[in-house]
């Protein structure tokens, strides 16, 4: 295939690694260090079980993708499916929805990150921060992907490193208390109860939770870069779950173990507030390298998906030309511009409503995560309609299906269904079918005008 504009398209240097650890990035940040205190705060200690069932349902919506990811290996990831094996207009709202999505979460990951800045140097206002970060990460994406990929690599693993050293910390401080009494497990039970809120709580923990899990789809979007789809992709579907929910379910269950949840409050990182009140020496500036590295990490993550994501549209005829066009090093560079541009906008939030951004910002990331994650079910239900009509068999077959897939749908029509029921949320129910509406005039009125070309898919 030949690519249009400059450059020599994409390129396939992304190993297994690599892509594990931009899924890790990409969905181990703001809503773990961050969005968590609003989780506690909706279900108590119970917040665990929340995360079990999300996790759950998240690895059905991950197999889907990965085995369509195997099948065919495309930089558009489920933008691309959706084009080839439901609609071209599938295909326009899945890849916008998800540019959209991915912009407005990086718009999460940038405005705490100034916050956390401020822990440190709190005369410096917060949009400062933020657009000090934007601009490195930024000129981070516009290199090789295999240089992406090992920066994305070691800023993920920075994160994971010490999370992992907080909670093996943490268990040692319940069990043995380090010099003191052991703090034991009481706390999960002893202010309210492990469900202090009820069953109301649990299902309202449920949305917040679902939002910390997005960003796993990244690799999907990595298939078109892997240097060996058919084995990494499984690979790391399989493997990233289980360490997202190893250090999802680990981290918050020692954090509500150590701590009174109704002490954690809504104010900066729940870890930092924890480690600074059992006083353990610099452990708060520890922490706070490490949440602040895993807001870049996740950043880092989303803009180099957006990138490619404007990129698979320019192909599909669904997008301007330009945005089809990459760099000597192989970098989908206008496309990451763009989309850098637009996240910046998150500075000028900062600016104008300090402190209040985030919160507005995660509920419309949410209702847009879970319209990328109904396509992904949707499409792959069409998929393997597809492959069953042409007597083709599938190499990374998803457990269960059709009924797996199904319930995940369910599922995710019950979250937007308890939406509606948090005050905080509700604003995303009105946005999301707007912006749906949107997503479906834009198409018809670029059909109606015509691209003059056929499409061109990478695959």
């Amino acid at each position: 295939m030949v690519e249009r504009g400059s450059g020599a398209g994409l390129r396939r240097g992304l190993g297994n690694r690599h892509i594990q650890f931009i899924a890790l990035g990409g969905a181990i940040g703001t809503g773990l260090f961050y969005g968590s205190s609003e989780s506690i705060g909706q279900a108590g200690p119970a917040v665990v079980v929340c995360y079990l069932v999300g996790g759950a349902v998240i690895f059905l919506i991950m197999r889907a993708l990965g085995e369509m990811s195997v099948h065919r290996p495309r930089p558009g990831s489920f933008s691309a499916y959706a084009y080839e094996y439901w609609s071209p207009r599938a295909g326009f709202v899945a890849g916008w929805n998800y540019w959209f999505d991915y912009t407005v979460v990086s718009m999460a990951e940038l405005s705490v990150v100034g916050e956390y800045v401020q822990f440190w140097a709190p005369q410096v206002p917060a949009w400062v921060s933020s657009a000090v970060f934007l601009v490195v990460v930024t000129a981070v994406n516009l290199v090789t992907v295999k240089a992406y990929g090992e920066v994305e690599f070691w800023l993920a693993l920075v994160k994971i490193v010490a999370i992992g050293g907080m909670i093996v910390g943490g268990l040692l401080l319940i069990c043995t208390g380090i010099g003191g009494p052991p703090i034991g497990v009481a706390n999960l039970w002893a202010h309210g109860g492990f469900a202090p809120h009820g069953l109301r709580g649990v299902l309202l923990g449920l949305v917040v939770v679902m939002f910390s899990f997005g960003g796993v789809e990244l690799i999907g979007v990595t298939a078109g870069e892997a240097g060996d789809p058919a084995r990494t992709i499984p690979r790391a579907i399989n493997g990233v779950v289980g360490r997202i929910l190893i250090f999802y379910v680990g981290t918050i269950a020692v954090m509500v173990t150590l701590h009174p949840w109704d002490r954690l409050g809504s104010a900066g990182s729940p870890l930092v507030t924890i480690f600074s009140g059992l006083g353990i020496a610099g452990a708060a500036h520890i922490l706070n390298v490490v949440v602040l590295t895993a807001a870049v990490s996740a950043f880092n993550s989303f803009l180099y998906a957006n990138g490619r994501m404007l990129y698979s549209l320019a192909q599909q005829g669904n997008a301007p030309d330009a945005l089809a066009s990459t760099n000597r090093h192989g970098s989908p560079w206008l496309g990451v511009l763009v989309s850098a541009a637009c996240t910046g906008t998150t500075v000028l939030l900062d600016y104008l409503f300090p402190g209040r951004a985030f919160v507005y910002i995660m509920a419309v990331a949410t209702i847009s995560v879970v319209i990328t994650w109904v396509l992904i079910l949707v499409t792959h239900l069409k998929f393997r309609a597809r492959l069953a009509a042409d007597g083709q068999r599938s190499d990374f077959p998803m457990p269960g299906h059709p009924v797996t897939t199904w319930i995940a749908l369910a599922f995710l029509a019950g979250v937007v269904a308890l939406m509606a029921l948090s005050p905080s949320y509700r604003i995303a129910l009105v946005v999301g079918p707007i912006w749906v509406a949107l997503l479906l005039v834009a198409h018809e009125l670029r059909h109606r005008v015509g691209s003059g070309r056929p499409p061109r898919i990478d695959g």
